[in-house]
């Protein structure tokens, strides 16, 4: 699943105009940060794309059963580079929250495809 994810992520900056920064995928929901470029889709129309296709590509290449996501999601709107740090530390440690890892460099599922500048 952690294949699919970020493979769908690296397409989405050119069909729907948005880079994916830092990620981390949990046993029941993902956080990911993102950013738009110039030319962009509304956010909403990209979470419902990249659920459709993660969910998709997991259904034949995984055999996960469908619908595999929520049908809303959250968002927050970083403003600075603080924020973003901030942020990320509290997704980042996520797994240590939940008690997957004592660690949260140690969760396998996490990671950067772009580098967000706020």
């Amino acid at each position: 699943m952690h294949t699919i994810c970020c493979d769908v992520w690296s397409i989405v900056s050119e069909r729907h105009g948005w880079r994916v920064g830092r990620y981390v995928l949990m046993t029941d929901h993902v956080h990911f940060f993102c950013a738009p470029l110039e030319a962009c889709r509304p956010l909403s129309l990209l979470v419902g794309k990249w659920k459709e296709w993660t969910a998709k590509r997991a259904a034949r290449e995984l055999n996960l059963a469908v619908p595999l996501w929520q049908e809303e999601f959250f968002d927050h709107v970083l403003r600075s580079q603080e924020s973003y740090e901030q942020k990320w530390i509290y997704v980042r440690d996520n797994p240590v929250r939940a008690g997957l890892v004592s660690n949260a460099n140690n969760w396998p599922y996490q990671g950067e495809l772009q580098e967000l500048r706020y």
